[in-house]
């Protein structure tokens, strides 16, 4: 790595990985596709053992040079690569990251409002002798129009919710738990505290491993015991679209959390230099934000 003045922009040297993991891309996706074409041409199952090995390969590649760049960026942290410009581009690509996940988030609430709101009660306010859902009542939640078939009963548009003082309720305990722990190892951060960073971020990563188990539990719960599955209507598909990809959100979050507390460990991060902390600490409290709207506006309104 080369040295430089601080008020010059670091620019790194040429890297293959860009290039390997497009590689990579391509193995993934074209084992896909010859995987998928096997299920509906017989005539192409000679590519069914290929195309998975071709999906392994690339999944392989993708995994190890996401590793390898990774630790590439953090070697030249830690060998004081990064100077003020450097940090102020990286909170500003942060910052535009998040807003970015708050407008995807944003889509499917409006989505959820206006199904709720709108569309619903719209269907159920036809002319009685004019509509075609002449059973469907208009409430919320709403399996639609064509109902839902739980075991043997029918239910034409109502369907049993998924309650807020469960699991969901001991969820939003563990996050808003998560986002105190990782507060305070921040706080332990800023005084050169160590064993206060290290035992934060170790309890905030337990915290995010409960939130997931909960979780699957309580999808295991609905789709076993409360026939409420992505088929289940306008509320099954935005109950499992927001709580399915606020999950997929935890799941990277903890995973970047795990790298930190790695790092952490290993001495990296100081009271003065730590972007790397306060980035995931960022998009960990964003999760908890958007929980909260999903708490009060999918399971207990």
């Amino acid at each position: 790595m080369t040295t430089h003045s601080s008020n010059h922009y670091f620019v790194p040297h040429g890297a293959i990985y860009p290039a390997v993991i497009s590689a990579g891309l391509m193995s993934l996706a074209a084992g896909f596709i010859f995987s998928v074409a096997t299920d509906t041409n017989k005539e192409l199952a000679y590519l069914q053992a290929p195309g998975k090995w071709m999906m392994y390969i690339g999944a392989a590649i993708i995994i190890l040079m996401t590793f390898k760049w990774l630790g590439a960026v953090v070697l030249e942290s830690v060998t004081g690569q990064y100077h003020k410009w450097e940090d102020k581009s990286f909170r500003i690509g942060m910052i535009v990251f998040i807003c970015s996940e708050i407008a995807f988030f944003a889509a499917f609430f409006g989505a959820l409002f206006y199904m709720r709101i709108i569309s619903v009660p719209d269907l159920a306010a036809f002319d009685p002798a004019f509509t075609p859902y002449k059973d469907f009542l208009g409430t919320w939640p709403s399996a639609g129009p064509g109902g839902i078939v739980l075991g043997t009963e029918y239910k034409p548009s109502q369907l049993n919710p998924m309650g807020a003082w469960g699991l969901p309720a001991i969820n939003t305990a563990l996050l808003l738990s998560s986002g105190a722990t990782i507060t305070w190892a921040h706080w332990g951060l800023l005084k050169d505290n160590r064993k206060q960073l290290v035992t934060g971020l170790f309890l905030t990563v337990a915290l995010g491993t409960a939130f997931l188990i909960c979780q699957a539990f309580e999808y295991h719960h609905a789709y076993t015991e409360m026939g409420l599955t992505l088929h289940s209507g306008a509320y099954g598909a935005t109950f499992f679209m927001l709580t399915g990809f606020h999950g997929f959100h935890v799941t990277l979050g903890t995973i970047m959390l795990i790298v930190i507390l790695l790092r952490s460990m290993k001495g990296h991060f100081s009271s003065k230099h730590h972007f790397g902390f306060e980035g995931v600490a960022w998009y960990w409290h964003f999760v908890d934000v958007v929980w909260l709207g999903l708490f009060i506006f999918v399971y207990w309104l």
